[in-house]
């Protein structure tokens, strides 16, 4: 498959663990110690926004990709930077711009006059973790390339192949789009992100904390007894795919994903003018991975309809389009989720 580009190991998530059969006590200690050890990182360098470390890690062990939606000034980047640390992995992080080019993140050919030879030179996409910063402000051709390498992990130089070091996660933040200088993602890209975390402002006695964490030390505060290794995670994310999930649990699922495609079956006609766009079978197989990650992280070798519900709108709202006349009355894709989510029984 070409060159690569760093080492390659397991499958991209939703593939199935090379090892079967029920998961013991001793794997789920050990995945809940890598858990651990990024939550402690996380709440020593960044305050409140808890759910977003969850979003992390979910995307983490299912190797997914993370889209996050908010303002600027959030502390995204040093979220993402407190998790290379931990994870002793390569991270890199663009600033995405209307002028930038797909070789800047790439990479591209350099001629050798010495030599007579063309050197590949690899871009900062060939990395770990990839923090893709204001990624809806870049245009179509760089979006283009981004969609290659999160979809196949791997990229094309000068007609050659490269494959992606692994694990390989782009956590990419996003300006609303009300924001000037920012375009709409294509929806073929919106799919290939694991998940949408939306973030919100700290409450006045968090950011009263944060002032004075500054005040003390704006390093990262990560101990060396945090550290954990790629290949840690590789491991845990194998131990996901083999968390049991019953047929009942997928049929709910699935019935989820259905009530956008057929609303009026399910009991929710009026959906079927406001849903533009029904949700994917990638939706579905993002809906069960990020179950089975949500019970690890609860300790559980099996997945319920509660960790469905807990993962649903982070795995479905950036998948769910809108009409746009339902837009301008307030209607949102996490309002239709509630509204699926209240309306089909759990099993």
């Amino acid at each position: 498959m070409g060159n690569q580009a760093g080492q390659v190991t397991q499958p991209q998530q939703g593939a199935t663990a090379a090892s079967t059969g029920a998961i013991n006590e001793q794997e789920i200690v050990a995945v809940q110690d890598i858990i651990r050890k990024l939550t402690a990182a996380y709440q020593q360098n960044i305050l409140g926004q808890l759910e977003f470390i969850n979003s992390i890690i979910i995307s983490l062990l299912c190797e997914g990709h993370l889209l996050v939606e908010s303002v600027p000034g959030l502390a995204k980047t040093r979220a993402v930077r407190v998790v290379a640390k931990v994870l002793n992995a390569r991270f890199h992080r663009v600033q995405f711009t209307p002028d930038l080019l797909p070789s800047d993140i790439v990479g591209t050919q350099i001629y050798n006059q010495n030599t007579g030879e063309f050197k590949t030179e690899f871009g900062p996409i060939f990395t770990n973790l990839l923090l893709a910063d204001e990624i809806n402000r870049a245009p179509a051709k760089v979006q283009s390339a981004m969609l290659e390498a999160m979809a196949e992990r791997q990229l094309s130089i000068a007609g050659e192949t490269f494959e992606l070091p692994r694990p390989f996660i782009v956590m990419a933040t996003q300006n609303p789009i009300e924001q000037e200088g920012t375009y709409e993602l294509p929806e073929a890209q919106l799919d290939r992100f694991f998940m949408k975390h939306v973030m919100t402002y700290p409450t006045p006695a968090e950011e009263v904390q944060m002032l004075t964490l500054l005040q003390q030390s704006d390093d990262l505060n990560v101990a060396g007894t945090m550290q954990v290794e790629p290949d840690q995670i590789i491991q845990a994310q194998q131990l996901v795919g083999r968390v049991n999930v019953t047929d009942t649990l997928k049929g709910y699922i699935t019935t989820i994903v259905a009530a956008t495609r057929a609303p009026q079956n399910y009991g929710l006609a009026d959906l079927a003018n406001i849903i533009r766009l029904p949700l994917s079978p990638r939706a579905t197989i993002g809906l069960m991975y990020a179950s089975r990650a949500q019970a690890i992280i609860a300790g559980r070798n099996y997945a319920t309809p509660e960790d469905v519900k807990q993962v649903a709108h982070r795995v479905l709202r950036h998948r769910v389009g809108i009409m746009f006349d339902a837009e301008l009355s307030g209607v949102t894709s996490d309002s239709v989720i509630d509204r699926i989510l209240q309306t089909i029984p759990a099993p």
